[in-house]
């Protein structure tokens, strides 16, 4: 099991949450979160100057079995790609266990439906 965090650009978050749901993952979490990036930037906007380094996100959380990282991973970037600095970032981390809470079940089988495989 992995767990994916992608930071992606808010404005590409629906397209990133339909490809997940066309690469069949229907559970993820998502926070709005800021960050500080490379970019410098001042704006002014009737005379007044704002710093603008501080950059909305949105951050996405995925537990995924081991044969389901690659599309997962494949489904965000396609969707979150524009080209341009600032598109994000995506990380891969190990999980060593899951627990659902209601049945107690452990490992893979904790996230999804069995029944839906059979």
């Amino acid at each position: 099991m992995k767990k994916i965090e992608a930071i992606i650009r808010k404005s590409r978050f629906e397209d990133v949450k339909k490809a997940l749901l066309a690469a069949d993952i229907e559970w993820f979490s998502y926070y709005n979160v800021r960050g500080e990036g490379k970019m410098r930037q001042a704006r002014i906007y009737r005379g007044v100057m704002y710093d603008t380094s501080s950059i909305e996100r949105v951050l996405l959380n995925i537990v995924v079995r081991d044969k389901n990282v690659e599309p997962t991973i494949a489904a965000i970037q396609g969707a979150a790609q524009t080209g341009e600095i600032g598109d994000g970032r995506i990380f891969v981390i190990p999980v060593m266990d899951t627990i659902r809470i209601r049945t107690g079940e452990r490992g893979d089988i904790a996230l999804y439906n069995a029944e839906k495989e059979k």
